[in-house]
């Protein structure tokens, strides 16, 4: 019996040596995400906790961290990473983990995370081979202009379009170009990033994530309002352009059926103004083409909007108006004849905010929020969900079981 055990034991052995020998042996299995500020990432990790405290999530956070509670770092994943402004761009690499959110500093740890961290651990949870993901995400970008994909043709500008650019000579499509570029660059010696790349295993481009949209929802020259009767979307470009930029970064990087991802823009909720969910409809209508069914996938973000720290955050937006209102001397309050010293300003502003924000709702919020609403409140707890949201679409449209 013990030699018949020593025997079973050397067999399941040798089968699993030879079994991850052929993994390594497999493509490399290469992701690319890209966009505009919510991609590059503004949750800070010192919202991790908050992750914890709810059930539906603390299994997450478990996977998000190693056994000593730091922010886990990824065996079978690495990333490449191109951030910057303007032209002033530079790279970050390595093993998967925290701090490949919004960097200052490129090649430097920032502290925050974006959906790349939970989408790179649930792709090396699923695949035996290794994984790459390739981010190129630039804060503040349009697709109407910055990402302009090359059959929408040069983008007309106009006036106030020029006035609001702070890098007018970067030209219509230069981020679309810095992304196709960094890819290629990072496809070319893929050895450099992952060291453990054999180059006789090749690569598989097997999915791409778009998670863009702020500026052109807020951009009225661009698509401007319509007569309150008509019944077309005023963001229907939108949907062209992106069904444009889909159909061209296929083509530029020569992956005809590469599962592609739209990120459909979730601020706000299920309370989001009217343009917001307009904006959302004009996002996701590209997957309902024919030509991109079962192969593009809107993932809605919405549901990942944090409502309860939402409603603290707007408690706090009200106490800020109210600091602004008591140095105007607005007359819809306490210093409404300007007799308030400033010292007195400061003493009502903070009873406000006590009367109006419980200590426990302090504590929340710095437990769970570290940016702005437009960031998805910078919690954590939202972009790690978001980010197995979107591995999962992937590996649905790859027939991958998630």
């Amino acid at each position: 019996m013990k030699n018949l055990f020593l025997f079973t034991t050397f067999c399941l052995l040798s089968v699993s040596a030879t079994f991850a020998a052929d993994a390594a042996k497999r493509p490399i299995k290469v992701f690319i995400l890209a966009g505009q500020s919510n991609m590059e990432g503004h949750a800070k990790v010192e919202t991790f906790d908050y992750i914890g405290d709810d059930p539906a999530t603390k299994p997450l956070l478990e996977k998000m961290r190693d056994d000593e509670g730091n922010p886990r770092v990824s065996e079978g994943a690495w990333i490449s990473y191109l951030p910057g402004r303007g032209d002033n761009n530079g790279e970050g690499y390595g093993k998967l983990t925290a701090g490949y959110g919004s960097r200052s500093n490129p090649s430097e740890n920032g502290g925050k995370i974006g959906p790349e961290f939970t989408f790179g651990l649930k792709m090396d949870e699923v695949y035996d081979e290794p994984v790459l993901i390739i981010k190129t995400a630039w804060g503040g970008k349009s697709l109407y202009y910055d990402f302009r994909p090359p059959s929408a043709g040069v983008y007309p500008r106009t006036e106030q379009d020029i006035a609001r650019d702070r890098n007018p000579e970067s030209g219509s499509g230069h981020y679309y170009r810095l992304m196709i570029k960094h890819v290629k660059h990072v496809l070319s010696d893929i050895g450099r990033v992952c060291p453990e790349y054999d180059e006789t295993q090749g690569y598989e481009i097997a999915g791409f994530v778009w998670f863009q949209g702020f500026n052109d929802m807020v951009n009225r020259d661009v698509y401007p309002p319509l007569p309150k009767e008509s019944s077309e979307n005023r963001f229907a470009k939108y949907s062209e352009w992106m069904a444009d930029f889909i159909r061209d970064v296929r083509s530029d990087l020569d992956a005809p059926k590469m599962p592609f991802v739209i990120g459909v823009m979730g601020v706000g909720g299920e309370k989001a103004n009217a343009d917001n969910l307009k904006f959302r409809e004009a996002m996701a209508a590209p997957a309902s083409l024919a030509e991109f069914r079962g192969n593009v996938t809107a993932v809605p973000t919405s549901p990942f909007w944090d409502e309860p720290l939402a409603a603290i955050q707007e408690k706090y937006e009200s106490v800020r108006q109210m600091s602004y209102l008591l140095r105007t001397k607005n007359k819809n309050h306490a210093n409404a004849d300007g007799s308030m010293s400033e010292e007195e300003q400061r003493e009502f502003l903070k009873r406000f905010e006590s009367e109006l924000i419980s200590p426990a709702e302090v504590v929340m919020r710095q437990r769970g929020a570290s940016n702005a609403g437009y960031h998805y409140l910078g919690c954590a707890k939202t972009f790690a969900e978001m980010g197995v949201a979107f591995a999962d679409a992937i590996l649905q449209m790859s027939k991958k079981t998630p």
